[in-house]
């Protein structure tokens, strides 16, 4: 039996207690983003909203399969939000997304109907060829089943409600969701992708859908565009999230919403870690932009563009010449004066030596390099 089988469907199940602590944290973590969007200037708000979206753009994406032009995306969301007047070439599927994201941003507070879920299809399927309903529920007579493994060897893990079905079942969806914003932000976010992925009502793009969903609720919530990094974070351990949904096999769905709670906690983490990144680099120019010479700022402009995660490994004197142009020796000084001047700090030694921005000089190593720990790191 299927859970939309069950004579309680669509009635969900699940212990609330579980998640009241979860939920006072989604609400503290709200409150800091809150606040340390206001110590970031105009210009870099603009950016980091863009490069949020871009992740959530790529990334929900690549949970399906789907590897976009990551500056494509961006090009297409600069232009969409007013940022950007520049005329480009994107590809069909990188813009779809892209204006599916803005207009998720822009209507976040806006009651959810038929035509927004068909809206945001047709974006999400545009430059699709193939025979699919495009911008309407499915109607096909073939069951909408999900499967596994190979041709040989292929397992049916969920069939959703017969196409028939599709339109009560929406309106019932569409019902509830626009009657639950009372309800607490992580369980109601949980249970709209949860259910809406149950019902399966289009023929491609329910996944992307339902995470848009479960922005859409938790934005409702805050009082304003989460940009929490949910696709991120999930698609950084598909795995466990695939097997979360896969386990929901009755109406009781206490552990995924507890596996959803936590993740959507752990979005709001790297949001935040996003936006401190943003705040220290800034500070980090600040001190030491009139001391830097033409290619010292080119190469600490560069770093800062690598974002959160750096250049793998850190920055080598091979990397620097390569950004800069400068010559073997000049590299090995540009960077001594770098480290001298706090700008960014060294780990490693000889060929091992790597350069990591100094985005919090009173806590970085003293000149690391020598430090058995140190070489470590770089391994």
């Amino acid at each position: 039996m299927w859970i939309w089988e069950n004579k309680n469907w669509p009635h969900f199940a699940y212990d609330r207690s579980v998640l009241a602590e979860l939920e006072k944290e989604w609400l503290k973590k709200s409150g800091e983003g809150c606040g340390a969007f206001k110590y970031v200037s105009d210009s870099d708000r603009d950016a980091l909203k863009i490069e949020l979206i871009t992740d959530e753009a790529t990334k929900t994406s690549e949970i399906e399969g789907q590897i976009l032009n990551r500056n494509s995306v961006q090009s297409s969301l600069r232009k969409q939000m007013g940022l950007s007047f520049e005329q480009k070439n994107v590809p069909p599927a990188e813009d779809g997304i892209a204006s599916m994201m803005t207009d998720l941003y822009k209507s976040f507070d806006k009651p959810l109907d038929d035509e927004t879920l068909f809206r945001w299809h047709r974006q999400l399927m545009n430059g699709r060829t193939d025979q699919i309903a495009v911008g309407a529920y499915r109607t096909g007579e073939e069951p909408m089943q999900i499967v596994a493994g190979n041709y040989y060897d292929r397992r049916v893990y969920y069939e959703a409600p017969p196409s028939e079905r599709i339109p009560a079942e929406m309106r019932r969806f569409i019902d509830w969701f626009n009657s639950s914003k009372k309800m607490n932000a992580l369980e109601r976010a949980g249970i709209a992708h949860l259910y809406f992925v149950l019902i399966h009502p289009f023929d491609d793009g329910n996944g992307r859908i339902s995470r848009a969903l479960a922005e859409k609720a938790l934005s409702q919530s805050a009082g304003q565009p989460a940009l929490t990094g949910l696709a991120t974070v999930i698609n950084a351990e598909r795995k466990k999230y695939y097997a979360a949904l896969e386990a929901v096999k009755s109406p009781d769905i206490t552990e995924w919403l507890l596996y959803f709670a936590e993740t959507v906690l752990a979005a709001q983490e790297y949001t935040l870690q996003k936006i401190d990144f943003v705040i220290q680099k800034t500070k980090l120019y600040d001190r030491v932009r009139d001391q830097l010479n033409a290619r010292q700022d080119k190469a600490v402009k560069r770093m800062f563009k690598e974002g959160l995660a750096g250049f793998k490994g850190g920055l080598s004197a091979d990397n620097y010449m390569k950004i800069t142009g400068a010559s073997p020796a000049t590299a090995t000084r540009d960077l001594a004066d770098l480290v001298e001047k706090k700008a960014l700090y060294r780990t490693g030694v000889l060929r091992h030596t790597r350069y990591f921005l100094n985005l919090a000089p009173q806590n970085s190593p003293d000149n690391a390099g020598e430090s058995e720990n140190s070489e470590n790191n770089i391994s």
